[in-house]
């Protein structure tokens, strides 16, 4: 199934049009005509079966024939990410967790980070790209970057975790992972947290837990973390 996506459609929309490069895309590229299904999701959950009724490069016009709504997940993740040096690494990060099924990124600027900027439009393009690919129905909340501190004073939800390389007294994240759990977990840049933040997270109720034996990259610790907690809670 190709899928396709528009934010603005809901239960109660009879039809819609496509803008103008969705729309050449679909007519020249793909080939499609009237009377042609597509599947578009709105990211909030939902799949629409659509009917072209109006096969324009310009302004390709659907009708909804039916619609379905996908179960939310019955736990909420959040990861807390450092901007890693390479722009490519992040964006392999994004794209990951989105097919793997991750709820809102935030991206951290921390000490030790050597990228402090991040170009947010670019990264939601990485994410609704993924979504779509992976035929999945939630388009995941990506978040301003913040400082660490202004992450600590701001309310995160659920059960908090913090994954960092000190060697200090950390359970693995499998251990300590409950079932339907919402949970808020960070992770630092190349160079670790600092010290420092380490306290300050400690400090606001964060549980620090070891990813496995190796010492992994910021991007690689980023989807391990996602993927066990989305693994851990499948039925």
């Amino acid at each position: 199934m190709q899928l396709f996506y528009n934010p603005d459609i809901d239960e109660a929309t009879a039809s819609f049009s496509f803008d103008k490069e969705e729309s050449k895309h679909i007519i020249k590229v793909l080939r499609k005509k009237d009377g042609d299904i597509l599947f578009v999701t709105n990211g909030k959950g939902y799949l629409f079966k659509c009917e072209i009724i109006l096969a324009s490069d310009n302004k390709c016009t659907v009708q909804i024939n039916s619609f379905e709504k996908k179960e939310t997940a019955k736990f909420h993740l959040h990861l807390a990410v450092a901007p890693t040096k390479m722009n490519d690494r992040y964006e392999w990060f994004l794209e990951k967790a989105t097919e793997i099924g991750i709820q809102e990124i935030t991206p951290i600027i921390c000490d030790r980070s050597e990228r402090k900027v991040i170009n947010k439009e670019r990264f939601d393009k990485i994410i609704l790209s993924a979504l779509k690919q992976s035929n999945e129905f939630y388009l995941p909340k990506l978040n301003e970057a913040v400082t660490f501190k202004e992450f600590m004073n701001q309310k995160n939800n659920g059960t908090l975790f913090i994954a960092h390389c000190e060697e200090t007294d950390k359970k693995t994240l499998k251990s300590v992972l409950k079932s339907n759990e919402d949970i808020t977990l960070l992770i630092g840049p190349e160079g670790d947290f600092s010290v420092k933040e380490i306290a300050l997270a400690l400090e606001n109720n964060f549980i620090p837990v070891s990813l496995g034996n190796t010492r992994l990259r910021t991007e690689t610790a980023a989807v391990v973390a996602c993927h066990s907690v989305v693994f851990f809670n499948e039925e």
